[in-house]
């Protein structure tokens, strides 16, 4: 379910306006968090890191407003909930694009994601997510330990999704710290709600009991 927000009276009506006129209305920041607890977590459960971390993440974003805001056809809609689009790793180097719903039970979200994971997995070609707009784009390069990153982007297609990559874990002072690369639509939110997600992200990160962080 989606909800039409009223530009006219939106406490973010000039800035939307303002930001919407840009031919490139993203910003994008780079950080690092903690992973410590939630890498013990998967470890101890014998549960996917990946999909650990990932749906901490989609916790997150569902409980900061602005991530569920999405621009179709000039108005601005708010969405109930997201959902995550994730580029999936193939043994063969290449990936594809895989659509996963959120559940707030990571059980549940574990097993709609691995069936997900494995239909992507045994497929060829990008398999586009016939997704729709409420969703976060996630991709994950597990090889790299990135401090900044940049987005391939048809400026003809008015996106206003956001987007998501996860870096390698790295050890540093006996703690798993990755980079998390955050781009967002200006037109939507500000730096101020990138650090809310941020926050949120790195408290779920700090928990270590499977859905007792929700």
């Amino acid at each position: 379910m989606k909800e039409k927000i009223n530009i006219n009276t939106w406490i973010r009506k000039d800035h939307f306006k303002f930001f919407s006129a840009f031919d490139e209305p993203f910003f994008g920041v780079t950080v690092a968090v903690d992973c410590t607890a939630t890498y013990e977590e998967a470890k101890e459960h014998n549960i996917s890191f990946f999909l650990l971390y990932l749906h901490k993440s989609l916790v997150a974003v569902n409980q900061v407003e602005p991530f569920r805001y999405r621009i179709i056809d000039g108005e601005v809609w708010k969405y109930d909930s997201v959902n995550a689009a994730a580029t999936i790793n193939r043994p063969n180097g290449t990936f594809g694009f895989g659509y996963m719903d959120f559940y707030r039970d990571f059980e549940d979200f574990s097993t709609a994601a691995n069936k997900e994971i494995e239909k992507v997995q045994a497929s060829t070609g990008l398999i586009p997510s016939s997704s729709g707009e409420n969703v976060i784009h996630y991709s994950a390069l597990p090889w790299l330990n990135f401090t900044s990153l940049s987005h391939a982007r048809n400026y003809a297609f008015q996106d206003s999704c956001p987007k998501i990559s996860f870096g390698k874990v790295r050890d540093e002072n006996g703690r798993k710290i990755m980079s998390v690369s955050i781009h967002v639509n200006h037109a939507l939110m500000d730096g101020y709600n990138v650090a809310q997600f941020v926050n949120a992200y790195q408290e779920l990160l700090n928990k270590k009991e499977v859905n007792e962080y929700i």
